[in-house]
């Protein structure tokens, strides 16, 4: 895997790589190849992280712990209300922000929350997912030449983004074991090429959280500049232990000059429907689906309407955070009879542990192991670095029925008779 890629394997290949078309030739019927060497504007980008060991997992038949998505379903109103929209005739083109319907019960949500009331028309904007709504936030305000500062472990989307548009990512690294920021290491990566900061929390891979102090360092730090701030907000609703989210949309400062992500998939265990949204004030919204119209236009129209009446009953998303609570618990249970050393998870349903009392393998090698021997699917950290910082620490996902969590323990029991 390149160092520089997020959570991408780099597989080797030549500088051009050749892409095969096909054409028919009625008269002789038969299919024609032509190799046209095309040199790739990504040479070092390879295949994301979850896609290689879901595969994996599949080939070997282990317990996928690795992709953060629930292998349980949503209420069946949803889908009901999905059903009943079509039915309706609400199957053409939704307004390219998104159903009236849906960003007021999104701006509704948002000002019960956080105190803070954006206007529905202006200020809201229904996404194909979350990582449509970065890419798109990255795409209207980074320019070739452009520094954006990322905190790294970072999530895997973020550096291709920022380099697909000529951007260059700057790394803010969060303190080990805790991974929390340093914002006085923040301040001096800050130069006049500095366009965007993207901040993560609750934060994949890590589980860390940002805190209303830390909002207050950030904001103090920007004062004066004209950079933009993305804040990717797609657990919101998944905190522990009594934490609650100090979102950038009810810091009146940092709203000013922030695009906020949340993630409809997250909150409601449908990351398959891949609809999310973005708040932010009206000047930034204006370029954001500059790119958006063009990007995406617009998302499934009787989605949205059936998201918009399920989010009415605000028990869907208020005790989201005691449901993971309970899976979070179960399964540190189960680690907790293994030779692994549990990390802090404060937020998100993705638990990280360090595993030096178990191989002294690079995680890379040992989260394949792990697959292929144990049976048991998770992340290795260290491809959220952009140079590899190994700390063995790997990433489980315990968004899962407690019959594969159990499934999953009886694997990693094993581990104990090896340590």
């Amino acid at each position: 895997m390149g160092g520089g890629r997020g959570a991408h394997f780099s597989l080797s290949r030549p500088a051009f790589s050749p892409i095969i078309f096909a054409s028919y030739s009625p008269s002789t019927a038969k299919i024609m190849e032509t190799s046209v060497r095309i040199a790739s504007r990504f040479p070092e980008m390879g295949t994301t992280i979850f896609t290689v060991m879901s595969r994996m997992a599949a080939e070997c038949g282990a317990v996928n712990l690795s992709q953060g998505f629930p292998d349980f379903q949503a209420e069946p109103a949803l889908f009901d209300a999905v059903h009943r929209y079509m039915l309706a005739g609400r199957n053409q083109y939704a307004p390219m922000a998104g159903m009236p319907e849906l960003r007021a019960a999104i701006v509704d949500k948002v000002a019960a929350l956080y105190g803070a009331r954006f206007d529905a028309e202006s200020e809201v904007t229904v996404t194909a997912g979350a990582t449509q709504a970065i890419f798109t936030a990255i795409a209207a305000f980074v320019r070739p030449g452009d520094e954006v500062i990322v905190f790294e472990p970072v999530y895997d989307s973020y550096v291709p983004a920022i380099e697909t548009v000529g951007g260059k990512a700057v790394y803010a690294q969060l303190r080990f074991p805790d991974y929390t920021p340093d914002w006085e290491s923040v301040q001096q990566l800050i130069t006049p090429r500095t366009r965007m900061i993207i901040v993560n929390s609750p934060h994949n891979p890590t589980g860390s959280l940002l805190s209303a102090v830390d909002l207050d360092k950030l904001a103090k730090m920007l004062r004066g500049t004209n950079i933009v701030v993305l804040s990717d907000e797609v657990y919101e609703h998944i905190l522990f232990d009594g934490e609650q989210h100090a979102s950038l949309c009810g810091h009146a400062e940092l709203a000013a000059r922030s695009i906020v992500v949340s993630s409809f998939g997250k909150t409601y265990h449908i990351t398959g429907w891949k609809i999310g949204y973005v708040v932010g004030p009206a000047d930034l919204m204006a370029e954001f689906r500059k790119v958006h119209q063009f990007n995406v236009f617009t998302v499934h129209a009787p989605s949205q309407l059936a998201l918009a009446d399920y989010m009415q009953d605000h028990s869907r998303h208020l005790g989201l955070a005691a449901f993971y609570q309970e899976k979070r618990d179960f399964f540190r249970n189960i680690l907790a009879a293994t030779p692994f050393e549990l990390l802090p998870c404060r937020g998100t349903y993705f638990q990280l542990a360090r595993y030096d009392r178990i191989s002294d393998l690079p995680d890379r090698e040992f989260a394949e192991w792990m697959t292929r021997e144990i049976g048991v699917a998770v992340i290795p950290v260290s491809v959220f670095t952009h140079d590899g910082r190994d700390d063995k620490v790997v990433r489980f996902c315990f968004a899962k029925k407690e019959e594969t969590l159990l499934a999953a323990g009886e694997r990693l029991r094993r581990l104990g008779d090896r340590a």
